[in-house]
């Protein structure tokens, strides 16, 4: 029997699994991810504490699988994705802590770029030049503006303000990278990143497929700092043997939801799943062909492996578990396991509707001055009401990022398939099913960014020939079928609730 190890390291823990060849977890451990708040409005990670995490829950779960490390055919990567640092060339030791996605540090240099001359010099020449051309690169780049989810723009921040950087990169003694970056280099001491990583820093053009050139000479960065591309399954190299007693070989490194596209099955143009974790995220394989949004939605790839290049489009909605949690902490509900119940045990939320913007309101709408809140209480309004509302809403805002999606491609949908922690809640899966009138179907598994991993890496490594050995693997729990008679229901309380998303809009004079 071969096995192969899956690490993923999110934003709030790591993991690592070890698999057989039936796709069949044989042990597994997590640890959490301390996050940093030095100051308001900045999120870092320690390097040195996330290291030390990765290494425990290696080898936790390879002690508790009671395998023979030779038996380990390889491992695979995922990683979260925005997260950056910047380390020594010579002796590996990090100028700063991870400065990661939900870090708004750089918000000041967002605004000022984005209402820049030169940006809007840019987007003026790049719409001309679609319509002369018809470009889809020139689409995208006439919308284009820079977000604090994006690495760019923090990059240039550090550059600016960690002492001594700024001379270490003008000696050439600097390298840039995400977490994956940093970890391969960390295990390998090759300074590569893959391809799907690559297209979610900002600083990545997927249409051309190599670092913007335009963007690194823009923000006036270096250019030897960037790690070199590769594609999603190869040789990255092997886990150092005085680590774990063995070399392990690491076959691939790919991003979170790139993984979860992967374990999902979603191999053929117009696949589509949904994540349901903290935040939700879209994404349909679009082939070999990148999306250009104007209403948002990303063009990012999926992965490489040989001949095969895929892209998929993306649509973040950031308020989804977070709510949930949001609820518990002030005491709404007791356990995250009885919203369904709660929500179903009333037949509508009273006319009471939840405007989920925490953090602003995301594509397709991009108000990030945004206020949440409730709107509709009433003397009639009880605890069952509100909580209904706040499922509603979730499924609201995925709503709205299909609509885009189906505005702006051509596929013809049939199924969204789902994973996360929130896809184990029937409410909101069912009325997903409502509203857009297709199937969702939900894994046995919730833990598909896993297998992603693991799938990707026992193909590169001839565990399973072909994909087709593989979509034998992924075990279905649950089709949630639409009812119509529901979807019709819900026109005027989906109509009402982009209203008070009108309401509240444009609420603070400042991003919160």
């Amino acid at each position: 029997m071969r096995y192969i190890g899956a690490l993923d390291v999110g934003t709030t823990n790591v993991r690592f699994h070890i698999l057989d060849e039936e796709g069949n977890t044989i042990a597994s451990s997590t640890e959490k991810i301390q996050l940093l708040y030095p100051k308001p409005n900045y999120v870092e990670i320690d390097p040195d504490a996330l290291w030390t995490t990765i290494v425990s829950v290696m080898k936790n779960t390879l002690t508790e699988s009671k395998v023979s490390l030779e038996s380990i055919v390889g491992i695979g990567i995922s990683t979260q994705r925005g997260s950056f640092t910047t380390w020594n060339s010579k002796d590996g030791r990090h100028y700063h802590n991870f400065i990661t996605w939900k870090d708004l540090r750089a918000d000041d240099l967002v605004k000022e770029w984005n209402s820049s001359i030169i940006m809007r010099i840019l987007k003026i020449g790049s719409k001309i030049l679609y319509t002369f051309s018809r470009n889809k690169r020139f689409l995208g780049m006439s919308v284009f503006k820079f977000m604090n989810t994006q690495m760019s723009l923090r990059l240039v921040w550090v550059l600016q303000h960690v002492p001594g950087l700024q001379e270490a990169m003008n000696d050439g003694n600097v390298l840039f990278g995400g977490i994956d970056s940093w970890l391969l280099y960390k295990f390998t001491g090759k300074h590569v990143t893959d391809i799907s990583s690559a297209s979610a820093t900002g600083i990545f053009d997927p249409f051309i497929k190599c670092w913007s050139s335009s963007m690194i000479n823009l923000l006036k960065l270096p250019h030897d700092i960037f790690p070199q591309v590769v594609e999603t399954s190869g040789n990255f190299g092997s886990t150092p043997k005085d680590l774990f007693g063995v070399e392990i070989p690491i076959l691939c490194s790919t991003t979170d939801q790139s993984a979860s596209l992967f374990g999902s099955m979603c191999m053929q143009p117009g696949d589509l799943k949904i994540t349901m974790g903290t935040g939700t995220f879209l994404n349909v394989n679009t082939g070999d062909i990148p999306h250009a949004s104007v209403a948002g939605l990303y063009p990012l790839i999926a992965w490489q492996t040989g001949d095969e290049l895929v892209y998929m489009a993306e649509g973040a909605w950031n308020e989804t578990g977070g709510i949930i949690e949001w609820a518990k902490e002030i005491s709404l509900i007791d356990q995250v396991a009885e919203t369904a119940n709660i929500a179903n045990s009333v037949n509508d939320s009273d006319g009471v509707y939840f405007v989920p913007a925490f953090s602003g309101l995301h594509a397709p709408i991009n108000d990030y001055r945004a206020a949440a809140g409730f709107i509709g209480l009433k003397p009639t309004t009880r605890k069952n009401h509100l909580v209904r509302a706040l499922l509603e809403s979730i499924v609201f805002g995925m709503l709205l990022l299909y609509e885009t999606l189906c505005s702006e491609t051509s596929f013809t949908y049939k199924r969204i398939r789902v994973d996360g922690g929130v896809s184990k809640n029937d409410f909101i899966l069912q009325l997903l099913a409502d509203l857009t009138g297709l199937e969702v179907e939900r894994a046995s598994s919730t833990e598909i960014s896993i297998l992603g991993i693991i799938f990707l890496t026992g193909l590169q490594c001839g565990v399973w020939k072909s994909k087709e050995n593989i979509f034998k693997l992924r075990k279905v729990e649950t089709i949630f079928m639409p009812n119509n008679e529901n979807r019709e229901r819900y026109r005027p309380i989906v109509a009402e609730w982009k209203r008070a998303l009108q309401r509240l809009g444009k609420w603070y004079t400042e991003i919160k």
